[in-house]
């Protein structure tokens, strides 16, 4: 059974956070906010909380972890360093900051993995706006988290530290490559989600 995949825009109304849920779990990807508040949907709901995968390791993508409890968290490795610098940032904008010496991030590795109990997802690695960028494939769910990679009609920044224009474009690319189907839905960082027809048709910037 596939699971059920949600955008949510937690306040104070930011990055796209994305909701994976089966069987009363759920994996949180790119938790902006308060863990607080996170806490309180997820009892709303009655979910309980499985895992956390961040895109990248900017602070607007895992700002709600503190707060949230013990869970294991994932971030590619090698924005390991600029999740550690993003996060000072937090309490200047009211935020707790993450310790990431008690809680250090799990790895994220390319290829498929499992990000619930049976439910798969293939993690593709999109170094450009950050070197550890991800983007998560759900083929049964037809859904494609791409993070700040790619936006509706743009792309992602790649003047921050240890951005790269020519590997953005390549990992634009490469995601182009993966010739999913037209109406799969494309969940970005930030903005309204597309599909990949739509995406062919409007972003100037996602071709081969």
């Amino acid at each position: 059974m596939p699971a059920k995949i949600e955008m949510v825009r937690m306040e104070p109304e930011n990055t796209n956070s994305v909701l994976v849920s089966n069987d009363g779990l759920v994996a949180i990807f790119d938790p902006w906010g308060h863990g607080t508040d996170w806490i309180k949907l997820l009892n709303e709901r009655e979910l309980e909380l499985h895992s956390i995968y961040c895109t990248h390791g900017h602070y607007d993508h895992f700002s709600g972890i503190p707060g949230m409890g013990k869970v294991k968290w994932f971030l590619h490795p090698s924005d390991n360093k600029i999740a550690e610098q993003c996060n000072y940032i937090l309490p200047q904008i009211g935020m707790e900051p993450l310790d990431i010496d008690k809680t250090p991030p799990s790895k994220i590795r390319p290829g498929e993995i499992e990000i619930l109990p049976s439910i798969f997802a293939t993690a593709v690695h999109c170094p450009g706006h950050s070197p550890g960028g991800m983007a998560f494939y759900f083929k049964p769910e037809n859904t494609l988290i791409v993070g700040d990679t790619l936006f509706q009609e743009s792309i992602g920044a790649y003047h921050f530290p240890g951005g790269n224009l020519q590997q953005l474009k390549e990992s634009i690319a490469n995601i182009y490559n993966m010739n999913l189907p037209d109406d799969t839905i494309v969940i970005h960082g930030h903005g309204m989600h597309t599909t990949i027809g739509w995406l062919k048709e409007n972003n100037p910037f996602f071709h081969k």
